[in-house]
């Protein structure tokens, strides 16, 4: 089969299309025939050999690495214990671990059962591939926050992956947001849900602060702006983060680390995810698609920033 891959750290010219051996489902597993794959700033870690360097366990050394953390397709292949939905010829989106030859960037890739849910009705293969991994890790976000119906949660990189979701989800959760832009990202921002629009980088905990001086009850910060986002929380406030970062817990704020991994076979939290972007309440947006061995160019898109919506590679 066709597989996105590399075989040495390196920039993006190390990126290649290999030919690998077909995997088969096992037990409590599905094959699915891929028709689209998203790109995400991630996969540049991976390729670049920063994500073995800081999480080894995650990201064992490698004669071939097959990066991509989720997919749209079709099953093929079903092995034992399946769920009764999960049948041949379902079409489904799925979280994937980049890890090895496992990620989800190749024409066949086996998942477990529980990292797979139907795709959305009336949404096409392309853009599904773009719903699972940003939408599962802003919604662990904001149940990290756990803030109640009605509170105001900041968000920073709201016009981006974790960001936008962020905004989406906060708004379907009853939360006023305040979140960041940058003057031509102002209406996108609005647009998915924002109560108020303040200046992105050094305006941001100035912008939130005018709003509300106490400052905001939990900060979503998609945008890493890691220390420098403390200022806009309030006292005993919380503070999610995506990179690692955790500050220290001056004033009472509360610094929780999301890492997808934990909640990536959450199939209840897919499933909602999944019924959230059927019903409209969450909009995917596609950067652009591009033939499997354009992959330099979707991961330059997503490794120089900027990019609104997330690349997707089609098979």
């Amino acid at each position: 089969m066709k597989a996105v891959g590399f075989t040495e750290f390196g920039g993006r010219e190390v990126m290649r299309v290999l030919d690998l051996p077909e995997p088969h489902a096992g037990p409590g597993k599905v094959r699915i025939k891929v028709a689209a794959a998203a790109v995400h700033p991630a996969d540049a870690n991976i390729r670049r050999g920063i994500s073995a360097k800081y999480d080894p366990e995650a990201n064992p050394p490698s004669e071939v690495y097959v990066v991509g953390w989720e997919v749209a397709g079709t099953i093929d292949e079903v092995g034992e214990g399946a769920r009764p939905e999960l049948t041949l010829g379902a079409e489904v989106i799925a979280v994937t671990e980049p890890k090895l030859d496992l990620g989800g960037q190749a024409e066949y890739v086996v998942v477990p059962v529980e990292s797979v849910v139907r795709a959305p009705k009336g949404v096409d293969l392309t853009a599904a591939s773009t719903l699972l991994m940003a939408a599962l890790t802003a919604q662990m976000g904001l149940d990290a926050l756990g803030l109640p119906a009605g509170a105001t949660v900041a968000v920073t990189g709201a016009a981006g992956g974790i960001g936008g979701y962020a905004v989406q989800l906060a708004k379907a959760a009853g939360l006023t947001i305040i979140a960041d832009a940058a003057d031509k990202d102002r209406d996108l921002v609005s647009s998915l849900g924002a109560d108020h629009v303040v200046p992105r980088g050094d305006g941001f905990v100035d912008g939130v602060r005018r709003l509300r001086p106490e400052g905001a009850d939990g900060v979503i910060d998609g945008g890493s702006m890691d220390a420098a986002v403390a200022g806009a929380v309030r006292d005993g406030g919380g503070i999610a983060t995506f990179k690692g970062y955790t500050g220290d817990t001056d004033r009472g704020v509360r610094w929780s680390f999301v890492s997808v991994y934990d909640r990536m076979r959450d199939t209840a939290a897919l499933t909602k995810l999944r019924d959230q972007a059927e019903s409209g309440e969450l909009r995917l947006r596609v950067a652009g698609t591009y033939p499997i061995d354009q992959v330099a160019e979707a991961q330059r898109l997503v490794e120089e920033g900027g990019v609104r919506g997330r690349p997707v590679l089609v098979f």
